[in-house]
């Protein structure tokens, strides 16, 4: 990860921009720069190496008077540079310098041509304003907000603007911002036609789509490792990837200390692929002791991002400690593309597809956020293979009546395509349990008590009246809402609101996120 910030005006001096920036170091430790351009531009960029680890891949990069600061991974760059090679001079290895040339050459229609995971921001001295964009998932972090003059400021986090803008608010996926306006460049929910490939073609082109997704992501300059929770989603991650680089992998696991679902189950998945496992193990105290960091991390107040973040906070902070890793393989956004356990609901295929655009239009708020901050905040970077943009468009176009669970068995589609030797079957049709309660059902009931100590019933409904957005309804979301609003107060606004089931179908009307409160967790996470 790397950290990017960027300003066009005159109310934030350059002493308060770097302040800004700062407060974001841990993304970018390796190096810092702050440059202004004319008399009222600046950028800054904090360098996390992992492409072109010299210093000649530092940003701000400039060509013909124009600037970029990316934080990003700019999948297959390599034909892209060898093609404007051909105009071009090229000064270091990083993937993120044919950003100019390729603004140059299309300019805003560059966005829609990048396969990334990015945020940028673009100085155009022709024009004397800031451009900015960010993938059509947001696994990369951008906000934005206005000075009391009026003038727009980008940065990677929220917490760089607090105090700078009266507003935070997240920049939207997919869109670039020119000439003063937002414009979608793709939206990835947008379905013209469904695919109609029957069971087989669409599993085997699941299949090669992943595959080739998670090839790209190995592509790095530091050090790599694994989260592998033993569910589904990472296991799979973890076991293309064995296969791909044909050697030994390093994965990660974390527990707790009394009851840890997922361990035995990384362990087994571990042993079969010949990786090199470490676990981690947590108990009660390092989970409340983390909490408010946790929430400083993340800028939200959501229950249950902040629940799986714990466990994630924790690892990668034990990885970073203990470890030389720099790039992190996580496997979010599966279930968003093949369905929850809540999904199983679903009153027809059309309420299953339009429940999976809502989800994925709003990841940058829930998941992918998680795996930013946790991973990020302890200075690696977090890649994705199933927000791959190949791969998860054509999952959305697949006939939804598919992807619905009339299998028996969630996720089917996924665990069919994988079928052969890449994990136990036991793995592969492994029921799913939600992340947080993985790591052992007594981390959300340690939260939950915990909560239960900060607030007499009076306290938490007098409590809940100072918010009129997003307004905490349990001890545990509003514990979590105060203890938001020390670090980003008035700026609630930025998460739409709580991460749930869908209330409105029948065996969703549930008070808690947790799918363990679902009349069909059954066997889930044992």
């Amino acid at each position: 990860m790397c950290s990017i910030m960027g300003y066009k005006g005159t109310d934030l001096s350059f002493d308060a921009f770097k302040a800004c920036l700062e407060k974001t170091k841990s993304r970018g430790p390796d190096m810092t720069r702050i440059s202004v351009y004319g008399s009222d531009v600046i950028l800054g960029f904090e360098r996390l190496s992992i492409m072109g680890l010299s210093e000649a891949g530092m940003q701000p990069f400039e060509l013909n008077g124009n600037a970029v600061v990316c934080n990003g991974e700019i999948y297959g760059f390599r034909p892209l540079k060898e093609e404007l090679m051909k105009e071009y001079t090229f000064v270091s290895e990083s993937d993120c310098e044919i950003l100019l040339p390729m603004y140059e050459k299309y300019g805003v229609e560059m966005f829609a041509k990048l396969d990334a995971e990015y945020a940028c921001i673009i100085y155009d001295s022709a024009k004397e304003q800031l451009i900015a964009a960010r993938d059509p998932i947001g696994i990369r972090p951008l906000f934005y907000g206005y000075t009391k003059a009026g003038e727009i400021v980008f940065a990677s986090e929220a917490k760089n603007l607090v105090g700078a803008v009266e507003r935070i608010m997240p920049f939207p996926p997919g869109h670039y911002y020119a000439d003063g306006e937002f414009v979608c460049y793709r939206d990835l929910t947008a379905v013209d036609s469904v695919i109609s490939d029957d069971l087989e073609t669409a599993c085997s082109r699941i299949h090669d789509k992943l595959v080739t997704g998670i090839e790209k992501r190995l592509d790095a300059d530091a050090p790599l490792g694994f989260l592998l929770s033993g569910g589904l989603d990472s296991s799979l991650v973890c076991a293309v990837s064995a296969k791909l680089l044909k050697k030994p992998i390093r994965t990660f696991a974390i527990g707790m200390s009394t009851d840890a679902i997922d361990l035995k189950y990384a362990k087994e998945v571990a042993d079969y692929i010949h990786s090199d496992h470490t676990e981690i193990i947590i108990t009660k105290e390092d989970v409340i002791a983390a909490l408010p960091e946790v929430i400083s991390v993340l800028g939200t107040y959501d229950i249950t991002t902040i629940r799986a973040s714990i466990g994630m906070y924790l690892i990668c902070k034990a990885i970073h400690e203990k470890t030389d890793v720099r790039v992190l393989m996580t496997g979010e956004i599966s279930d968003e593309l093949f369905g929850y356990k809540y999904t199983d609901f679903a009153p027809d295929a059309e309420s299953f597809q339009e429940e999976a655009a809502k989800r994925i239009r709003e990841l940058y708020m829930y998941d992918v956020l998680r795996a930013d901050r946790c991973i990020s905040s302890n200075s690696m970077e977090a890649r994705v293979p199933f927000g791959d943009l190949d791969f998860a468009s054509y999952v959305m176009q697949i006939d939804p009546a598919m992807k619905m669970n009339t299998y028996g068995k969630g996720k089917y589609l996924l665990r069919h395509a994988f079928e052969g030797d890449y994990l136990p079957y036991s793995i592969l049709m492994r029921e799913k349990a939600a992340f947080s309660d993985a790591v052992g059902h007594s981390m959300v009931d340690h939260l939950k008590a915990y909560a239960e100590e900060q607030y007499t019933q009076e306290a938490f409904e007098k409590g809940c009246e100072k918010y009129d957005f997003a307004i905490p309804f349990t001890k545990e979301s509003l514990l979590y809402r105060d203890i938001f609003e020390k670090y980003y107060p008035g700026q609630a606004e930025m998460v739409v609101d709580f991460w749930m089931p869908n209330k409105s179908w029948e065996g969703c009307d549930v008070n808690d996120p947790s799918a363990r409160v679902l009349s069909n967790y059954g066997a889930s996470g044992l």
